[in-house]
């Protein structure tokens, strides 16, 4: 018997018997114990223990339901006055319900006495629908009124209220409770039914996230029932339709748990299906992991998903950035969609009994597998085809074992099963496994045979290559580019061959020098043949120069076959010579006029020569292109000084300069490539070609834009040195008694036109120019060729502001590129935080400008100041630093200024804070930045550098004494920072860091430090040097009244900053508290600094 429940104190719970409530509860009267009562008690009790006892709990309680319902009490003989009816049973078994609802989620027994309620009220169900199908067979009411049924009614009518209350647990009980009756029961009354739907639709609205989820479990039984019922007049905002509601909230609830409980819980129909594919790019990973690992395989065959789905499913899934959903897909492709095209369900539903099952491998599956997520085009480079074939190896060794490729596998291949051998090859041969290296070796043909296979394939294509262009037939293309696909992934396979055999190697390249003079054959087949070709001539230094000539003698047979209808041309021309698309072009304008001057009597149609004259202006272009490619491919393969191959220099001079020339806007892009892959090459040649590359981005179009950036960041990247100071001697000082040379370097003439071209372009309205620039700068910060300070401040500002402003927001690449490359750049080297510490400041108050000129419809692309100077101090955070005191702080071998990056940015925040020119909401943000900075204690001052401390400590008091500080957080904030850092300055003393006396500040500036200014470009760099010497004489005489001198900043409007002497009497009155603990702190330093100095004319005091 429960105790618990006979007196109204609830469930037990973990919690129960160590703490007690801290508010009285009235319980109302519920009358006298009774037999019932302390049944029904005793077995809500015993329901709490153990899930593994309720069906017998289930079965006990039925039969006093019965006993109630359908027959009277059979009274004992000491309760023979006691008669239970079933509304006695309904009002005890809403009682115990009720003693839930107070239960926390964290309590199990409440989840337990929910689940027991589901399974007795469909027990209840069952049987009574068993006896009335017994007594009434020939009944047709569809909803017939049973005991079971008015006790759900009485139980939910009873619950439904309480979805409106003030407590939080309440709702989420009494929600929970509603939830499980709807997903238990099969029916339910139908003036109930609108009742529970209502109330759980404002449900998808509670503030608590827990609610919500328990509303959707409940909602997700009743999508799509009773829609046609609804009161399309009604104007009530929960009256639309559930699945639609829940729909929205699938897509914009801000709980991951909401969203992965809808994503479980909603029907699958073709309305439903693409909103639930979308949750494959959710935030939350575990819902991504949800879809593929419990709804993808639940859905049913994957065949009749559409290709643009499945592909989609494999990319977002094998590219996700968290592991265990990479590993679901993986496992989904291998092991459900493979299965499905091996005929699995149909045998399953032959056998009597069929239980998990994995079919045996099969070849015909595995093509059907690839033939689906249509391999010809997720197969290319970038493709997911190879990446998912790459997981499928991996795991499903049955398939290495099984796959074969006999002679008959190659004679007539199929994209499917190339790829099949080309991602098998390219498994076994990247693994250290030697079994599986040993296994390739078997199965796929030795070098001398492949070679064959080869050139037979590509003879094939250039066959059908020319058909195509002979005549336009769909089948034929689809011909073509299947024949493509294949010859590619066999040249992928002879990229991984081993060319020891002195004879396969010969004929392998014997087949790649004849490919590559074809000129019908395909870009990418060409580049693949450059690949090959550039492996099979070995990797030293003569076999680059072979490769070199050899490359080059088929761009000449190329540009001979295609310009050999003109036997005069061809004799004129060398065989070592090239001419550009213009000159060509201009010759041939010459020779036509000339015919048709003398063809004019012939009557000769005047549209056949323009006919003429744009066949050949389309096939000169063709020459050149094709040429250029190959060109381009054998660049990007080699990696030797230019200047040293003159095969390399007559490709230059012939081919690649007139093709930069050009009046073809095709033929100069695809110069200015080779250009810059040549310039790669050649210091020299990159120096003379900069200013070309500047010149292209200024005048060129995006697609040009865009080639120059990449060139030049390229060129940059390779020879740094471009962009380094210039040294110059001749810089002479003459004077009446000595004549002295002074060195000196001025700096490089690229960097400010290279700095200029690259922040136009950040600011370009082009998203593909803006993303190009963002990457190429991302990448010279990094690589730390940018060096001179005030261009490397300048450019972190902007990236910096462009990330927070709300320009950016429609072009999500620069966001993303930007979000990597900030926290990598600040915690790469302790120079690059303490670089961004310097701008922080600058960056917050022009957000904060820019956020002003927002109106309130174009905020929603802008972030909050907080978020901006809370990432801000992240990126800077010391500690965060690679190598941080090489160990942190608890190590021995930090360095002087490891720690100096927070100490910048604190100083920085002071100067602006005791500004006048700078408005209250950014003196509050600038102070609530300061409480998040982070200052090494005094054991570790070793990583800050003393005279930086002693910067940030008088400006601490300087800023306590302005009174700038007006509320609680920013005077706490404050008295926080001046006592971290006054231990830290402090303890430099005691340890005899510094150099002078602890409250002694030099004024001398460093020579590269400019002066402070504006707000604008030229902010300060550093603070270090700004606070003059103040000495105050001892006043032995005066002890009666004593005055500390306080360096007092004001600005002036040319931005200079003037210190003033002004003495604070100790004793004032009206003194607020902080400034007054921190001039104790401030007195103390002082009488230790002249008991240190001991006999001194003069003491230095802070």
């Amino acid at each position: 018997m429960s105790a618990a429940l006979k007196s109204g104190e609830g469930l037990k719970t973990r919690a129960s018997s160590t703490r007690t409530s801290a508010h009285a509860v009235d319980i109302p009267d519920e009358g006298p114990d009774t037999s019932l009562r302390n049944q029904i008690s005793s077995i809500f009790t015993d329901t709490q223990r153990s899930t593994a006892i309720q069906r017998k709990l289930v079965i006990n309680l039925r039969k006093i339901h019965e006993a109630c319902c359908y027959e009277p009490v059979k009274p004992k003989k000491k309760h023979q006055e006691e008669d239970f009816g079933e509304a006695e049973f309904n009002e005890e078994i809403g009682r115990c319900m009720l003693r839930v609802l107070p239960v926390k989620k964290s309590e199990p027994v409440g989840d337990k006495v929910v689940r027991f309620l589901g399974l007795f009220l469909k027990h209840a169900s069952d049987k009574d629908s068993a006896l009335i199908q017994t007594d009434d067979a020939d009944t047709t009411d569809a909803f017939p009124e049973t005991p079971a049924t008015r006790l759900t009614s009485h139980i939910i009518t009873m619950i439904l209220p309480l979805l409106l209350a003030k407590d939080k647990t309440v709702r989420f009980r009494a929600t929970q409770i509603i939830a499980h009756i709807v997903n238990t029961l099969d029916s339910i009354d139908d003036e109930l039914f609108g009742l529970v739907r209502l109330g759980l639709l404002r449900r998808l609205r509670d503030k608590e996230s827990s609610v919500r989820v328990q509303a959707i479990l409940g909602l997700g039984r009743l999508a799509g029932e009773g829609e046609e019922n609804e009161d399309e007049d009604s104007d009530d905002e929960d009256s639309g339709g559930v699945l639609e509601k829940l729909l929205d909230v699938l897509q914009n609830d801000p709980s991951a748990d909401v969203r992965r409980s809808l994503l479980l819980n909603l029907p699958f129909t073709p309305s439903t299906l693409p909103f639930l594919l979308e949750r494959a790019r959710d935030f939350d990973p575990a819902t991504r992991r949800a879809l593929y690992a419990r709804l993808l395989p639940a859905l049913g065959d994957f065949r009749h998903l559409s290709l643009t789905h499945r592909e989609k499913l494999l990319r977002w899934g094998l590219r996700d950035r968290d592991e265990n959903v990479r590993k679901a897909t993986a496992r989904l492709f291998r092991e459900r969609w493979i299965e499905d095209c091996a005929g699995l369900k149909e045998a399953a539903e032959e056998c009597a009994n069929p239980g998990p099952q994995v079919s045996k491998p099969s070849l015909d599956a595995l093509l059907e597998l690839l033939e689906r997520i249509d391999v010809v085009n997720s197969g290319v480079e970038g493709g997911v085809a190879f990446e998912a074939m790459k997981q499928f190896w991996d795991g499903r060794p049955d398939y290495c074992d099984y796959v074969s490729f006999p002679d008959s596998f190659w004679d007539e291949l199929t994209p499917e099963g190339i790829f099949i051998a080309r991602t098998f090859n390219d498994y076994c041969r990247q693994g250290e496994n030697t079994k599986l290296q040993g296994m390739v070796e078997d199965k796929m043909p030795e070098v001398t045979k492949f070679a064959y296979l080869l050139q037979k394939h590509l003879n094939v294509l250039i066959e059908d290559v020319r058909k195509v262009a002979l005549q336009e037939d769909v089948e034929v293309e689809e011909d073509t580019v299947q024949q493509e696909f294949c010859v590619e992934q066999l040249l992928h396979i002879a990229l991984t061959l081993d060319y020891s055999d002195e004879v396969g190697r010969r004929m392998m390249f014997s087949v790649m020098r004849e490919a590559l003079a074809i000129a019908e054959l395909p870009e990418e087949c060409t580049k693949l043949a450059v690949e090959v070709l550039r492996t099979v001539c070995g990797s030293n230094a003569a076999g680059e120069r072979e490769f070199c000539g050899i490359v080059l003698e088929a761009v000449a047979e190329v540009h001979d076959t295609i310009i050999g209808e003109e036997p005069s041309q061809l004799e004129e021309e060398g065989d070592d010579s090239f001419h550009s698309a213009q000159s060509e072009l201009s010759e041939d304008l010459t020779l036509t006029k000339e015919k048709r001057s003398k063809k004019s009597k012939s009557d000769v149609d005047e549209s056949e020569y323009e006919a003429i004259d744009e066949e050949k202006a389309i096939r000169e272009i063709m020459v050149n292109m094709k040429c250029l490619h190959i060109a381009q491919c054998m660049l990007q393969n080699v990696s030797c000084d230019l200047e040293a191959n003159s095969h390399l220099v007559t490709m230059l001079n012939n081919l690649v300069v007139p093709a930069v020339r050009s009046q073809e806007a095709p033929i100069r892009e695809r110069g200015l490539l080779c250009l810059g892959l040549c310039c790669l090459l050649s210091k020299n040649l990159a120096e003379e070609n900069l200013s070309l590359f500047l010149h292209c981005f200024t005048k060129g179009h995006d697609a040009l834009q865009m080639i120059a950036l990449q060139i030049i960041s390229d060129i940059l990247s390779q020879h740094p040195s471009l962009l380094s100071p210039i040294p110059s001697s001749n810089l002479t000082t003459t004077t009446a008694q000595d004549t002295t040379e002074t060195a000196s370097e001025q700096p490089s003439p690229f960097l400010k036109p290279i700095t200029k071209s690259l922040l136009r372009a950040l600011r370009s309205s082009s998203p593909s120019v803006s993303l190009t620039a963002t990457t190429a700068l991302a990448k010279l910060m990094l690589l730390n060729i940018l060096r001179d300070p005030d261009v490397l401040a300048s450019i972190l500002k902007h990236i910096t502001i462009a990330f927070f402003s709300p320009e950016t927001a429609e072009n999500p690449g620069v966001r993303q590129a930007l979000s990597y490359f900030l926290p990598v750049y600040c915690h790469s080297r302790r120079q690059n935080a303490e670089a961004m510490a310097r701008v922080a400041v600058q960056v917050v108050i022009s957000v904060a400008g820019v956020r002003d000129d927002l109106e309130e419809d174009e905020m929603e692309g802008m972030v909050g100041l907080g978020v901006v100077g809370g990432m801000l101090v992240e990126w800077t955070d010391p500690r965060r630093v690679v190598g941080f005191g090489d160990g942190g702080e608890t190590s021995d071998n930090g360095k002087e200024g490891d720690a100096d990056s927070h100490l910048i940015l604190a100083e920085e925040l002071l100067e602006r804070i005791v500004s006048p020119q700078v408005n209250k909401t950014t003196k509050k943000q600038f102070t609530s930045m300061l409480s998040k900075l982070h200052v090494p204690p005094p054991q570790h001052t070793r990583l800050c550098t003393p005279s930086l401390a002693q910067n940030v400590h008088a400006l601490v008091i300087e800023a306590a004494e302005a009174n700038v500080a007006t509320d609680a957080t920013a005077r706490n904030a404050l008295a926080r920072l001046a006592t971290a850092v006054g231990r830290v300055v402090k303890a430099a003393r005691e340890t005899g860091d510094a150099d002078a006396d602890v409250t002694d500040v030099t004024a001398t500036p460093d020579a590269g430090t400019p002066d402070e200014g504006t707000e604008g470009d030229s902010a300060p760099e550093g603070m270090g040097g700004r606070v003059e010497d103040t000495r105050v004489e001892k006043q032995e005489d005066e002890e009666e009244e004593t005055t500390v001198q306080v360096p007092i900043r004001v600005k002036r409007e040319e931005g200079e900053m003037e210190e003033m002497d002004m003495e604070v009497e100790e004793e004032e009155e009206e003194e607020d508290e902080t400034v007054a603990q921190l001039r104790r702190e401030m007195s103390e330093f002082e009488r230790s600094e002249v008991e240190s100095e001991g006999t001194g004319d003069e003491t230095t005091l802070a």
